[in-house]
């Protein structure tokens, strides 16, 4: 299983690093462009901007802090996905998809002066512009809380009482 989030993890972040690699080759800098619209309803622009802060431009400038952030997230991330993850999908997709993502990010802030490439604007309703790898990190979080909330207990349950029991032997 560990094989298959390695290679989710580079496609992932492979997919998210070649948009961006062709958005900053074919736009200018803060350039927009209608991207999807279903008759005269305009759903989403290509709109080139680079953010060096986290989400919504959180802590903008403060890339050494964001950089060890999301080593360290993505360290956790990544034991909790080699220790914790046997017989819990859910559990391992979410862990994937947010390894995913911010492997994707991380690239950015590392190679890119600590900016991260933005593209995705959503014309429907006013949102930050966001990238392919956020979209990992936002629904792999998203999954991982309703696994949390909802479903971690009972998978708790349903493997320890699988798991062998233990023979006690009264010495006396």
């Amino acid at each position: 299983m560990l094989i298959l989030a390695l290679i989710a993890v580079v496609l992932i972040a492979g997919i998210d690093q070649l948009i961006k690699f062709w958005i900053v080759g074919n736009f200018a800098l803060y350039e927009e462009r209608p991207f999807l619209h279903i008759g005269s309803l305009d759903i989403m622009h290509l709109h080139y901007i680079q953010n060096n802060g986290s989400a919504f431009s959180s802590f903008a400038g403060k890339t050494a802090f964001l950089i060890v952030i999301s080593v360290i997230g993505i360290g956790v991330c990544t034991y909790l996905l080699i220790c914790r993850t046997k017989q819990r999908p859910l559990l391992f997709w979410c862990l994937t998809a947010v390894i995913g993502g911010a492997a994707g990010n991380l690239i950015d802030r590392i190679f890119r002066g600590g900016a991260v490439v933005d593209y995705l604007d959503v014309q429907l309703f006013d949102f930050a512009v966001f990238n392919f790898a956020d979209c990992f990190i936002t629904v792999g979080t998203a999954l991982l809380a309703v696994y949390i909330l909802f479903f971690s207990e009972k998978d708790d349950k349903r493997l320890k009482s699988a798991a062998p029991q233990e023979e006690h032997h009264d010495d006396p």
